[in-house]
């Protein structure tokens, strides 16, 4: 295409003017989002950890486009404004790192996310063969039956602005452990509440409140009783609160019972509880947030979490941003994730082994793959053999020729 072609058919979801039909939530322009669709912890320390941790595994996962071949299953790459969206820049502001890490922590954020392909070749409502030029991740903020209201950051006035899309040009990324994150009376949500209580009874302690009772030696019965109760309680505030570390000293007929250590203790056992929980369900563990985790807690990790995710962002990324016509023909987009990442040092080396054995991988291949390291300009390094065969039978392709083939007949005397 012609660059006054481009420039004329130039498509941005800001400049469009589509007039949706009522909302499906709420009454009037207040509608809200579905019920089960909201921010239920944003901003939560405990949340954010969980959620940066999982963004970042999950953008760590290569998304390319392909078409496969489905008369031999052979994957050929495709160059196309979406892989390059994907894997090198997303818009003017995130790279496809960072667009990927974005989605997936609104997503946790909100529950639900919209994906639109903000600048565009053609209109995706005219037409669904357009190529995407840049994407970004947005607010749903109200539901309509064809259209979305969507609050996403407009990087031509710097600010971010609510535009009306239609569903069919948008990708609706739904969180696949909604029912663990953002449903009502989660095990998340239960957490989250039982730590704000702990930060509550936390500030008290800090700002010198203390939930206590005294027994005196004498019963509290007539007025002067009262008043001389009440002087003996500020007295022991002010001795408190001179204190730094809130020691004070008592007669030795006297008694003080804080009331607040059992609900404290109670709450710790609750929270650590939950936090076990919520770990469970996400298929997370602590020793995978401090980097100790076998191989087996990472594998059972992606397959619980990591993957159940990036399904869900393909399938509807395919659905929305490929005809059916491009489905037909192959394409699609495939995740590939590092095979070696999770391996153990120590086992680099048989694995390298295995592969040149049953020329599986190249000198080179292993070199870069498994170890990272330098090619080598060895031209053997670039061919398929087993280096523990030195036979002249064996070919630099990485199979045997037959006897007949490398050598003379004996001929027998």
């Amino acid at each position: 295409m012609k660059i006054t072609d481009r420039i004329q058919h130039a498509w941005n979801a800001f400049n469009r003017t589509d007039k949706p039909e009522d909302p499906v939530y709420g009454y009037g322009q207040a509608s809200s989002a579905p019920a089960r669709r909201g921010n239920v912890h944003s901003g939560r320390t405990f949340a954010a950890a969980i959620f940066n941790r999982i963004a970042m595994d999950v953008a760590a996962t290569e998304i390319q486009h392909v078409k496969i071949n489905f008369k031999n299953d052979d994957i050929e790459p495709q160059q196309s404004g979406l892989n390059y969206c994907l894997n090198q820049e997303a818009n003017v502001d995130q790279t496809g790192i960072a667009f990927m890490q974005d989605l997936v922590y609104s997503m946790f954020d909100e529950g639900v996310v919209a994906v639109v392909p903000v600048d565009t070749d053609l209109s995706p409502d005219e037409t669904g063969s357009f190529k995407i030029e840049s994407l970004r991740v947005g607010k749903i903020t109200q539901w309509y039956p064809k259209h979305v209201r969507v609050l996403l950051y407009n990087e031509d006035v710097g600010r971010e602005e609510e535009i009306v899309l239609t569903k069919s040009s948008v990708a609706i990324i739904e969180n696949p452990l909604y029912s663990v994150i953002n449903g009502r009376n989660t095990t998340m949500s239960r957490l989250l509440y039982k730590m704000s209580l702990l930060d509550n009874m936390d500030e008290q302690l800090v700002n010198g409140s203390f939930n206590m009772y005294i027994q005196l030696p004498y019963a509290v019965k007539t007025d002067l009783q009262k008043t001389q109760a009440e002087e003996r309680i500020k007295r022991i505030e002010n001795q408190l609160g001179k204190s730094r570390r809130g020691i004070t000293y008592i007669d030795a007929a006297e008694k003080l019972t804080e009331l607040k250590k059992p609900v404290s203790d109670t709450l710790q056992q609750d929270v650590m509880s939950l936090t076990e929980q919520v770990y469970n369900q996400l298929g997370l563990t602590a020793n995978i947030f401090n980097g100790t985790a076998s191989e087996a807690e990472y594998r059972a990790y992606y397959a619980r979490t990591i993957d159940p995710i990036i399904d869900s962002i393909i399938a509807e990324f395919v659905r929305k941003f490929f005809t059916k016509t491009a489905r037909t023909q192959g394409h699609t987009l495939e995740a590939y994730r590092d095979p070696f990442k999770l391996v153990a040092v120590e086992q680099l080396g048989t694995i390298s082994d295995l592969t040149r054995r049953n020329s599986i991988l190249t000198g080179n291949e292993v070199r870069v793959k498994l170890f990272r390291i330098k090619r080598s300009n060895d031209p053997r390094a670039d061919e398929l053999y087993n280096p523990n065969i030195a036979d002249s039978r064996q070919d630099t392709h990485g199979s045997l020729t037959s006897p007949d083939e490398s050598s003379p007949p004996i001929q027998n005397e």
